[in-house]
């Protein structure tokens, strides 16, 4: 015998607080109340869960911040953090006590790196391994194998970014070229040579363009 199509006015308020706590299926808040005694059928709950839907839309979860996110907080000026950003690190520092203890000694080296306090890294290195921090202990370690190039780097207003940009820039021209661009070939050179058009933008990064149509011949055959 089917259910009667009673309305579930007096279990509202149960489905409404479920509801706005998150719970949505109307198979399951079906099931609660009918525990509760509810006689009617499914499909009425059914019926009012849909015209509850269309009245009040459920909220969307909130979506937690990735490892990506967090880390890039932790490592950024507090100053350049947005409000939402501030609140969502403050809160995952307070679950997490070891993140926290983390990222107060991150913060302490950033100002030793931007303030060229590298006469206090060994204060600070003695700071980090008497926490229980393994990942940070990982990189004392490689601090400690050659610490006077570390305090150097830290104290010096020396940098080798300019180095690390023509590293970088060379490397984008191998990429862009190899295998895809070519120059006109010479009696004395032969056949292309898949390396040559790499080798012709190391030449013209290193020396600058020449005034020829064509680069000199950089292999010659025997």
């Amino acid at each position: 015998m089917d259910r009667p199509h009673q309305h579930p006015r007096p279990y509202k308020p149960h489905l409404h607080q479920r509801w706005a706590e998150g719970c949505t299926v109307a198979r399951r808040l079906f099931e609660e109340v009918r525990e509760r005694g509810y006689p009617g059928g499914e499909n009425v709950v059914k019926v009012y869960m849909a015209e509850l839907r269309a009245d009040f839309p459920p909220t969307p979860p909130h979506k937690a911040p990735s490892v990506r996110d967090e880390t890039s907080w932790l490592t950024r000026h507090p100053d350049r953090l947005t409000d939402d950003q501030a609140q969502q690190l403050k809160a995952t520092l307070a679950r997490c006590p070891a993140l926290d203890r983390t990222a107060q000694h991150v913060r302490v080296f950033a100002e030793l790196m931007n303030d060229r306090q590298g006469k206090h890294l060994d204060q600070w290195i003695t700071q980090v391994q008497a926490d229980d921090l393994p990942a940070l202990h990982t990189f004392v370690t490689g601090l400690g194998q050659d610490l006077d190039a570390a305090v150097a780097g830290l104290s010096l207003r020396y940098s080798s970014g300019a180095v690390q940009g023509q590293n970088n820039k060379i490397k984008m021209l191998k990429r862009q070229m190899f295998g895809r661009a070519n120059y006109r070939p010479t009696p004395q050179t032969g056949p292309p040579h898949r390396a040559r058009p790499f080798m012709i933008a190391v030449v013209v990064t290193l020396r600058g363009p020449g005034t020829e149509s064509d680069p000199e011949p950089l292999f010659t055959r025997r």
